[in-house]
């Protein structure tokens, strides 16, 4: 199983070996060097942005207390929901020339055009602002979560050293919370650099951008797999970074005694400067875009609501159950598989299976293809010796495909949710269950399951998610004429027909609203010692 989820990898990297040099001196002389620098431009950006985000508002909400505290915790998770193409194509309607805000300044000033300077949103530093403000999320979450089940403990003692407040967040919090920090980051930059639909829309010609046009315009499908292969490297070489980092330090916490958590009380204009901090951030990344999505969608929906956009729901709906539930049915076997037998050979086969994540989906939707395009050549030359006649393309283009390709990509989100679930589950239960007279399997489905529903319906609701929103595999591997909502949404949106986009737009985001309130909740109580 782990070898099948690994296939497209293993397909891309194998392209390599592939001659290509016309199609590459020509990407050299021209592209090339956009592609890398503007990749560099773009996680340094976006890096940089969900730190001075993310980090501070998971410590104000944690372990500060200011007026709203308790409804920004959540609220500041929303921005997962909105997807970074759908925020680009949002603001690029409300700011461009000819947008409500510029509308309004030149009939406010009496300006004509040429008589202003207004910022472009389609640009380099649009794109790191729309991936910052829907990513900082993935660093505040983790970081949220290390700061609540760190010791109060080791914080007094801190301060018992001579530390103020903010000393100790400097050099006792931040520290001990680094490994979380740098895991959400290291999340954050995985998704910049696998960003389709933003640096596609904006003109930022990155290597996800230039994969997708070497493979279809360039029709050069070596050439397409070695910047695949590059872009991959770049994934695998920033993971090593990070744990090279830390070197052979290692983060432990020397308390197991947790009290109430004391909050710093922020008064004045502290408390205040909290609060616009993380007002102005959920207003930017989730309710402003929300708003204009929730115009247009209203604006348009008697002539968008018929029987081709209920097509589109009934299209992505289903997919993204199937996706969901064999990505679940997947996560179980081997995460059970791994609990019974925790040997280096499972633990590297689960491993090996949860690689797809750090993979972009357009390297995901082109390691798919190779092996089943050669898949179907080699049955239509059989079919054509032996019977006759040829079969066609029973897989490339099928349904069948784009379903593999989402459990190659999201696969390692399911499981890494069924381990925590089987990880808090005693081995003395299993041994119980089986001195009973259960078999492995019925241990798993008697025991194990009912005392894991809500991991198991955390994995399904968020690969559900995931696929709802994915764009690139999806626009590469679907079917002749199937569409779904992320799909129609950037069809809509490339055409320039914004306020058409909104209603499949917000269909997506409103999706996504139920697994973030689940999140929330289940970080909000992974604190031992009392109520937050």
């Amino acid at each position: 199983m782990a070898l099948l989820t690994a296939l497209p990898i293993l397909a891309v990297f194998a392209y390599v070996f592939v001659p290509s040099a016309e199609v590459w001196q020509h990407l050299a002389a021209t592209v090339l060097g956009d592609y890398l620098l503007n990749t560099l431009y773009l996680s340094l950006g976006v890096g940089l942005g969900v730190l001075l985000l993310g980090v501070p508002l998971a410590w104000l909400c944690s372990m500060c207390e200011f007026p709203g505290r308790a409804w920004f915790e959540w609220l500041l998770l929303l921005p997962l929901a909105m997807p970074a193409y759908i925020i680009a194509y949002t603001y690029t309607g409300m700011l461009d020339f000819a947008g409500p805000v510029q509308t309004s300044l030149r009939d406010l000033m009496g300006w004509a055009y040429g008589d202003y300077w207004f910022p472009n949103i389609r640009s380099l530093g649009g794109a790191i602002l729309m991936l910052a403000l829907v990513l900082f999320p993935y660093v505040y979450l983790l970081a949220r979560a290390a700061f609540l089940e760190q010791s109060i403990c080791v914080l007094e003692v801190s301060r018992t050293l001579g530390c103020n407040q903010w000393q100790s967040f400097f050099r006792v919090a931040l520290p001990l919370a680094r490994p979380a920090i740098m895991t959400g980051l290291a999340l954050a930059l995985m998704e910049t650099l696998a960003d389709f639909g933003t640096v596609q829309y904006f003109g930022v010609t990155t290597f996800t951008t230039g994969i997708f046009r070497t493979w279809y315009g360039l029709g050069d499908h070596a050439a397409a797999s070695q910047l695949a292969a590059l872009l991959m490297s770049f994934v695998f070489i920033l993971l090593l970074l990070e744990q090279a980092s830390r070197r052979r330090a290692r983060y432990y916490h020397s308390s197991g005694k947790y009290a109430q958590i004391k909050r710093i009380a922020l008064t004045g204009g502290k408390a205040w400067a909290a609060v616009l901090l993380a007002s102005l951030t959920l207003l930017l990344g989730f309710l402003i875009p929300m708003a204009q999505l929730a115009s247009w969608g209203f604006a348009n929906w008697q002539t968008q609501m018929d029987s081709s956009f209920l097509r589109l729901i009934q299209h992505s709906l289903g997919l993204a159950i199937i996706a969901a539930c064999c990505a679940l049915i997947l996560a179980l076997i081997l995460g059970y598989g791994k609990r019974l037998n925790p040997s280096p050979l499972v633990s590297l086969a689960a491993r090996l299976a949860s690689i797809g994540y750090a993979i972009p989906g357009t390297v995901i939707a082109i390691g798919v293809l190779i092996p089943f395009a050669w898949l179907d050549t080699q049955l239509n030359q059989w079919s054509q010796t032996v019977l006759g006649m040829k079969l066609g393309l029973l897989l490339s283009g099928s349904l069948f495909i784009l379903l593999f390709a989402y459990n190659v990509r999201f696969l390692a989100v399911s499981l890494q949710t069924v381990e925590a679930g089987l990880g808090k589950i005693k081995p003395t239960l299993d041994n119980a269950g089986r001195s009973l007279g259960l078999s492995p399997h019925a241990v798993l489905w008697k025991l194990h399951m009912p005392l894991m529903k809500g991991s198991l319906l955390t994995a399904v609701l968020l690969v559900f998610v995931d696929v709802l929103k994915e764009l690139p595999a999806t626009l590469i591997l679907r079917p002749f004429n199937f569409n779904t909502l992320a799909v129609r949404t950037y069809e809509l949106a490339s055409d320039e027909r914004l306020a058409e986009a909104g209603l499949p737009a917000l269909m997506i985001v409103a999706t996504g609203i139920i697994p973030v309130i689940l999140l929330s909740r289940s970080i909000s109580g992974s604190r031992a010692g009392g109520k937050l």
